[in-house]
């Protein structure tokens, strides 16, 4: 399954056309396609009024949403984090830490656009949609 990042979705929302938002359309219909429960908050969050709320929630209840479980993955994350760190890469949102290790301990494939998550494919193996630059 790919879990699409917030970072895709805020601009596919928003019509913004990036590498990763083309990827999205064009895989949509091909690729199991999945949202966390945290990913589908924060574009929640970003919206500005109840009725987009209610239109954004429609739009993307044709993913698979899915609950990250949050005890062990909290463990698991703090512990990529440390580890990251140690290698002298420090993530700079928390949030990133669990969605990469939701991914990781799941074996999802991640679509997304945020450098956050270079480290964890580089040292941790986080399986990442490559897409031509």
């Amino acid at each position: 399954m790919v879990i699409v990042d917030t970072t895709v979705w805020i601009d596919y929302l928003r019509g913004v056309c990036t590498p990763q938002t083309d990827w999205l359309d064009a895989q949509v219909e091909q690729q199991r396609m999945g949202v966390t429960d945290l990913i589908l908050c924060e574009v929640l969050q970003g919206v500005r009024s109840e009725r987009q709320a209610e239109q954004t929630w429609e739009a993307m209840r044709r993913f698979e949403i899915m609950a990250m479980g949050f005890v062990d993955l909290a463990l698991a994350a703090a512990g990529n984090y440390r580890a990251l760190r140690a290698r002298g890469h420090t993530v700079r949102k928390t949030i990133n830490c669990l969605i990469a290790t939701f991914c990781l301990v799941h074996g999802h494939t991640l679509l997304h656009n945020d450098r956050d998550f270079d480290p964890f494919e580089h040292f941790l193996g986080l399986s990442v949609v490559h897409l031509a630059r």
